[in-house]
């Protein structure tokens, strides 16, 4: 029995109700935050292999092309250093970001204005949909998606964070940053 509350009669107990499902404006229930995170850490872990399985050739070609360390015993100035090493290393980095924004632009956007899901979505059975009942997700709304979650979170320190667990504040459509910014919400999906 809650605190504050008379006893009850004899005979009677108490059965604790759980609270309502928050719900979209459209009626549909909205998914949860384990939920969505399992999504994020699925999609995350498919386009991190992905970027991998790019990154490792590129590395052993890079490597295979600098020059050979003995090279330097006699010659330790650093603008050759820089200039055989630490500089190619700089710009193979910088391509390799560059690749993964764009991987993650196809991905978080081109593949999700279809369904409304990522492979991570569709696993875990939510879908993204606009707030205003009727309307379909545009490419501009996954895209100002991507915009706060991807770039914001790639370039402002700790805002990844600030973004993932606004949703568990937001009142009543637990929308993240990136949700509000786009006017979108994230939904179960009917089994």
């Amino acid at each position: 029995m809650p605190p504050g509350y008379p006893p009850l009669p004899p005979g009677y107990f108490y059965v604790p109700v759980p609270p309502p499902v928050p719900l979209s404006p459209a009626g549909v229930p909205l998914a949860d935050f384990g939920t969505r995170l399992v999504a994020y850490i699925i999609d995350m872990s498919i386009l991190s292999a992905v970027l991998l399985v790019l990154a490792i050739p590129g590395f052993f070609v890079l490597f295979k092309a600098l020059p050979n360390p003995d090279t330097y015993v006699y010659d330790d100035s650093p603008d050759r250093m820089f200039r055989d090493f630490v500089g190619p290393m700089l710009l193979f980095e910088l391509a390799l970001f560059v690749v993964m924004l764009v991987l993650y632009y196809l991905y978080a956007v081109e593949w999700m204005i279809r369904s409304g899901q990522t492979l991570g979505k569709k696993a875990m059975k939510i879908r993204i949909v606009p707030i205003e009942p009727g309307a379909r997700l545009t490419r501009g709304m996954a895209a100002k998606r991507y915009l706060v979650e991807y770039i914001a979170g790639s370039f402002v320190p700790f805002f990844s964070y600030l973004d993932g667990f606004w949703q568990l504040w937001d009142k009543p459509y637990q929308q993240a940053l990136h949700d509000k910014a786009a006017g979108t919400v994230v939904v179960k999906v009917s089994p």
